[in-house]
């Protein structure tokens, strides 16, 4: 006899959307985690009143009001719009790419003038082969030098080149003076921090961290009828058909005795010769006030065991590789479910993954 009906390895996201639905019809749930804090990858940490994005920053935006209403319910959400800055060798540039940018760099005023700056610039292409080539035949040189090149062959360590064009082809490219980078209807950030809001979810739910699934795999397998699996899907089965690759990240986090650092709570930094890609200055994402600042600056970095696994490279050679691991996972099947960013090699944003998640749910309590 089973004392869980499920195991979940992972507090993030994924696991904590899957426990909570799964307890609140019913079900006996054990969350496991191997870090010593809750909430996965969206942990924030409370610093002298202002609520610091440990792992990167989380921004929470969605055009499904059915997930919208979900998340609604563990937490109260600012009106937060994400409109970052970049940086380029000390100018600094509305972002992303939008009527107010291309006036800066072109001196146009309307969308007319700017289509046709753009349809001069572009350079074009029938049938782009990769990132640069999809991203010149968009906005042409002068943009994909300032805004693209270097942060791109930063954040993944490889010459745009190299990467395919889906990577960049989510950027928006506006003839408006909207900046907002998203084009959903909803977002924000939850009011008290992310930690919060994944401990609402967890209400009800047994919750023990610092513990680590390899180490009492056995132990595991015997107290749980199933075990939902959202680690790294190629360290799961002993890494049997190599390693899936990634990029990780390193972050430099100091508090400062001043009001405001730089004005808004991101700035790109796209020029080759700055280390670091961005720098997340927290308190604006809940409109901080206050003597002093938080900021982060994030650094890109290759991926080897001990590190974080933040971007899966999903080139034809890795995502072949996770087609074999998905293979070993359908035999595993219904013992191990696998869901989330790193079983499912995957790049999510918030509400894909709670998507993910309440989908997986439907599907295996209807089995």
């Amino acid at each position: 006899m089973y004392r869980y009906d499920f195991l979940i390895v992972g507090s993030g996201l994924f696991g904590s959307t899957f426990a909570q639905k799964a307890n609140e019809a019913g079900y006996k749930c054990l969350i496991i985690d191997k870090r010593n804090h809750n909430a996965g990858n969206a942990y924030t940490e409370n610093i002298n009143g202002i609520n610091v994005h440990r792992y990167g920053p989380h921004i929470f935006h969605t055009s499904d009001e059915k997930i919208w209403n979900y998340v609604n319910r563990f937490a109260r959400f600012n009106h937060y719009v994400n409109r970052p800055k970049v940086n380029y060798k000390g100018d600094i540039y509305s972002f992303p790419i939008n009527l107010f940018t291309l006036y800066q760099l072109f001196g146009v005023r309307t969308p007319e003038e700017a289509s046709r700056v753009l349809e001069d610039v572009k350079i074009h292409s029938d049938s782009p082969k990769n990132l640069e080539e999809w991203i010149l035949s968009q906005v042409g040189e002068e943009i994909y030098k300032k805004f693209i090149y270097g942060y791109t062959k930063k954040q993944w360590g490889r010459d745009p080149k190299e990467l395919p064009s889906s990577i960049i082809r989510r950027l928006p490219i506006r003839l408006t003076f909207d900046d907002n980078y998203f084009n959903d209807i909803y977002q924000g950030i939850p009011i008290g921090g992310y930690t919060k809001m994944i401990e609402n979810m967890q209400e009800g739910v047994e919750v023990r961290l610092g513990v680590d699934f390899f180490k009492n795999k056995e132990e595991f397998e015997a107290i749980a009828k199933t075990i939902i699996f959202t680690g790294a899907i190629d360290e799961f089965f002993e890494y049997q058909h190599g390693s899936l690759e990634y990029r990780s990240l390193r972050f430099e986090t100091e508090e400062l005795n001043l009001p405001d650092y730089q004005g808004n709570a991101l700035v790109n930094y796209t020029d080759e010769e700055v280390p670091y890609t961005r720098i997340c200055e927290h308190k604006h994402f809940e409109f901080g006030k206050g003597d002093s600042t938080i900021i982060t600056r994030e650094y890109p970095d290759s991926w080897e065991p001990g590190k974080e696994r933040y971007y899966p490279v999903n080139n034809t050679e890795n995502n072949s590789r996770y087609l074999e691991y998905k293979k070993l996972a359908e035999s595993v099947f219904p013992k191990y479910v696998f869901g989330g960013r790193l079983a499912e090699y995957k790049y999510y944003d918030m509400h894909q993954v709670i998507g993910s998640a309440l989908h997986k749910f439907d599907q295996l309590t209807k089995l």
